[in-house]
């Protein structure tokens, strides 16, 4: 016993370890390239005082934005008995299969000055700026949102609404004195995470901004742009607070009643008023989450978007003559590494810190949960600043190794929850019997935490097929993946080509997700 505990140990301090250099080491670096003179000269400029307020404005009013509609969107789902709910439910998290510029980018085919709908219904007024960031930013982070409301009303108790029932208690009561009170953690939780995303995200704001800059975009224009990487750490440290404080809040608030027993679900009753109305509402988000999609279909198609909508296939022998498939196939790559290198490494740390318990186990709990707290264009910068005269600097590796680390805790949390939830003995009883823990995790547990292992794999592949933020950093002269064609293309004025490219992120992400779909769906029948 003495000897598993000390090797428990090594393991877990390597692991550590590897958190340490591919995590704080590379942030630390970038905080140590930030001088008094340097963060003088970058905080007292008027542009970074200007982009502070576009970010904290954006931020906050799409993030407002976002939750009630997230919140109406699953309670639409949850609380009701409206038709097509399993459709619904998939429309409804569609947005996080494109990378956010695609979104902004279909704002623009939409409502740009040459827009679909400015044309055809004569809007007046400019979707740049603060109107563009903010339905952009609502269009990238509501699946977000969504999937946390959702998941969570999924497990609430209806014996209380049974009793608040017979006592007549009216629904509206029941709303506020039940519902909300149980989502308190999750609405804060969810106020933090859709925040962070809109303010260090910075591929909405880059295509639909115009004149109004923000701290993502101001810090991509100095060190990608400028290559003033001193002026890039400075904006960085201040990315990261948002993010620090969303970690800490997700890690200090105490556990509630909402994780805990449920005796039975909560069963909507019959009210044809109700589903009506959730019918029409997730109806009118079901189109508005497919707009950028069809809006997409049909540029592609048209000769010149949006004067001649003549049928054409130029826009797409064009973007793959530009390399569109290389570039595909690179993303694919990435997208591989990344899953099975992220999944092996959140499986294995999961396991150490779940069902090992040794004495190193919270601390490596907490560095796994670490990358949390990092912007993908924070982590991007570190990486160069940290491995720029390494080997693996400009290489495939460094660029799967940082999208492995920027996705790695929400993979990390599905698989430390599902083996909290495995007979804790399993262990004990294969030394009993003298069977290996090898042959424990190969036989016996593996094959009950597949579905959660194959959850992570699609994970990490989407998110890494739709990533700007780290690769725009780490790409050159390592081989360019197809998500960063999108912008080049847009800047080009080759729009069509720009929406063909974000069709193909699409249409690979849906290919991956059907394909894991198929094969649960194969193994429960197969039970």
């Amino acid at each position: 016993m003495t000897r598993r505990r000390r090797a428990g140990l090594v393991i877990n301090v390597s692991v550590a370890l590897f958190f340490v250099a591919a995590v704080i080491a590379p942030i630390v670096s970038m905080l140590c390239r930030i001088t008094r003179d340097g963060f003088s000269q970058t905080v007292g400029s008027e542009v970074f005082g200007r982009a502070v307020f576009n970010s904290a404005v954006t931020g906050l009013v799409s993030t407002v934005i976002t939750l009630l509609l997230a919140l109406v969107s699953a309670l639409a789902l949850e609380r009701s008995r409206v038709p097509l709910r399993a459709v619904f439910g998939t429309l409804f998290v569609l947005p996080m299969l494109i990378p956010s510029i695609s979104h902004a980018f279909a704002l623009v085919a939409l409502f740009g000055r040459n827009g679909i709908l400015t044309g055809l219904f004569h809007i007046d007024g400019s979707i740049y700026g603060y109107p563009g960031i903010i339905a952009g930013s609502v269009m990238y982070s509501f699946p977000v949102a969504f999937l946390m409301f959702s998941g969570i009303l999924a497990y609430e108790d209806g014996m209380t609404y049974r009793a608040a029932e017979v006592l007549g208690i009216p629904p509206h009561r029941r709303f506020f004195g039940i519902t909300l009170p149980f989502l308190r953690r999750t609405l804060v939780s969810a106020f933090f995470a859709v925040f962070t995303m809109v303010v260090t995200d910075y591929g909405v704001p880059l295509m639909i901004g115009g004149q109004t800059t923000t701290l993502s975009v101001l810090m991509y224009n100095r060190a990608v742009g400028m290559i003033d990487y001193d002026a890039g750490s400075v904006i960085g440290s201040f990315l990261l607070l948002p993010a620090v404080a969303a970690f800490l809040v997700d890690l200090l608030l105490p556990e509630r009643a909402e994780s805990g027993f449920v005796s039975e679900p909560v069963v909507p009753g019959k009210s044809r008023v109700r589903d009506a109305l959730a019918f029409v509402f997730s109806a009118a988000v079901s189109l508005c989450v497919l707009a950028p999609v069809l809006t997409f279909l049909v540029m592609v198609f048209e000769t010149k978007y949006p004067v001649n909508a003549t049928f054409t296939l130029a826009h797409i022998a064009r973007a793959l003559d530009r390399g569109a498939g290389k570039y595909l196939c690179n993303s694919v790559l990435y997208a591989l590494l990344t899953a099975v290198f992220g999944t092996a490494l959140s499986f294995l740390c999961a396991y150490l810190t779940a069902r090992l318990r040794a004495p190193f186990s919270r601390a490596l709990h907490l560095f796994s949960i670490t990358s949390m707290a990092i912007p993908g264009i924070v982590l991007g910068l570190s990486y160069v600043i940290f491995f720029h005269k390494t080997p693996v600097y400009g290489t495939v590796l460094i660029v799967a190794l940082a999208n492995s680390v920027h996705f790695f805790a929400s993979p990390y949390l599905m698989m430390y929850n599902t083996l909290g939830k495995v007979n804790p003995n399993l262990e004990y009883v294969g030394m009993t019997l003298g069977v290996g823990r090898m042959r424990i995790i190969r036989d016996v547990i593996i094959p009950k935490v597949k579905f959660t292992l194959s959850e992570m794999f699609v994970y990490f592949f989407v998110n890494s097929m739709m990533t700007i933020s780290a690769v725009s950093f780490l790409a050159p002269p390592a081989p360019k993946p197809v998500s960063l064609m999108i912008n080049q293309f847009e800047a080009q004025l080759l729009m069509e080509s720009a929406a063909f490219v974000s069709i193909l992120i699409l249409i690979i992400n849906v290919i991956m997700k059907a394909i894991v779909a198929a094969l649960k769906r194969r193994e429960l029948k197969g039970k």
